[in-house]
């Protein structure tokens, strides 16, 4: 569970992260992508580690209701199967194959 936690909110943090303030970014990537205890961020910050755990967990949910409300993580998710099994069904379609291109190019962009 907490694996799957994990590779959720990271995700989340890579689609949202520009709606946050600097200090949810801060910490939800140093708790997250950094693996960071709350103890060390706390002390990063010279701050509680209730102070981090608060905010963390408040972010969390934000990152949460962005994703209600815009579905851009989701999306991306059936995006992706969409293309990939129309490059299994039709492999040898350049055609297609140049689309897919453009769209993944589109969708990996930074």
């Amino acid at each position: 569970m907490e694996i799957e936690k994990t590779n959720r909110m990271n995700a989340l943090f890579e689609f949202y992260a520009a709606l946050l303030t600097d200090k949810q970014m801060n910490y939800i990537e140093l708790y997250y992508a950094d693996d960071y205890s709350l103890a060390e961020i706390a002390e990063e910050y010279q701050v509680s580690r209730q102070a981090v755990y608060d905010n963390i967990k408040r972010t969390e949910r934000i990152l949460e209701d962005y994703e209600r409300k815009l579905h851009m993580y989701s999306d991306y998710i059936v995006r992706s199967q969409i293309l990939e099994e129309i490059q299994i069904a039709y492999p040898e379609d350049t055609f297609l194959k140049e689309k897919i291109d453009i769209l993944t190019s589109i969708d990996n962009r930074e």
